[in-house]
């Protein structure tokens, strides 16, 4: 059975709907990232960069999260597309990975978590997913689904940041971008969404952003002689 590595993230929530989307079995594993156990040595073993999601299948492990939507669409032969759209599925996953999602985080860190306000900084990351968005919003202008005429990963994969569009634009109602709201409104009607969502729920996952869940979660920002957590 699939060991999945869960914290309640766009990311993780992404290979969340692909397993109910597609009822395949599985276990959780929780990892709460604000307890910094993301940073343990068993963790590490699994997934080195030390981020959810990651999975584990009978001694293979996986980690970033389009990554193992891909690992599954062709383990379980669901939701990966058709032969002739291959190219198509695989530059919209990396489109994505690279833009999207990466873009997303940064605008969310900036405008709600960075210890000051850099009006650079937040210029620049929420304008450039405001740039994705409209990339993808043009994109669905005139279809149905992101790739194909089938509900595929690369759908999956869109879900899960453009769900935060509170968060990362300030628009949860996706006012400037009709399609996609057309889209999202269609993929987030889907009852495997409402099976996601209730992933994890009953886990106290810390909510809190204290001191040591700030050094959990950017260890990167303090001296290096310093612990991430005392949680350890």
């Amino acid at each position: 059975m699939i060991r999945f590595y869960f914290h309640p993230r766009p990311n993780p929530m992404k290979v969340a709907l692909f397993l109910e989307e597609t009822g395949t079995p599985y276990e959780l594993v929780p990892v709460d990232t604000l307890k910094g156990e993301q940073h343990r040595p068993e963790f590490r073993a699994i997934n080195p960069n030390g981020k959810t999601p990651a999975i584990e299948d009978d001694g293979v492990r996986v980690f970033d999260s389009n990554a193992i939507l891909l690992y599954l669409s062709e383990k379980t032969g669901q939701l990966g597309g058709a032969p002739e759209t291959r190219a198509e599925l695989l530059s919209w996953m990396m489109f994505l990975a690279s833009g999207l999602g990466p873009y997303s985080g940064q605008s969310v860190h900036f405008n709600h978590a960075a210890p000051e306000k850099i009006p650079y900084a937040m210029n620049r990351y929420r304008r450039e997913a405001q740039r994705h968005y409209d990339v993808l919003n043009t994109h669905l202008s005139d279809r149905t689904y992101i790739v194909g005429d089938d509900y595929s990963i690369a759908d999956i994969a869109a879900w899960g940041w453009i769900d935060k569009a509170g968060p990362v634009l300030g628009d949860p109602e996706l006012t400037d971008f009709p399609h996609l709201k057309e889209w999202f409104d269609r993929i987030n009607s889907r009852p495997a969404v409402a099976r996601a969502r209730t992933v994890g729920q009953d886990i106290p996952f810390q909510s809190e952003m204290d001191e040591a869940a700030k050094r959990a979660l950017y260890p990167q920002n303090y001296p290096e002689n310093e612990p991430a957590t005392d949680t350890l």
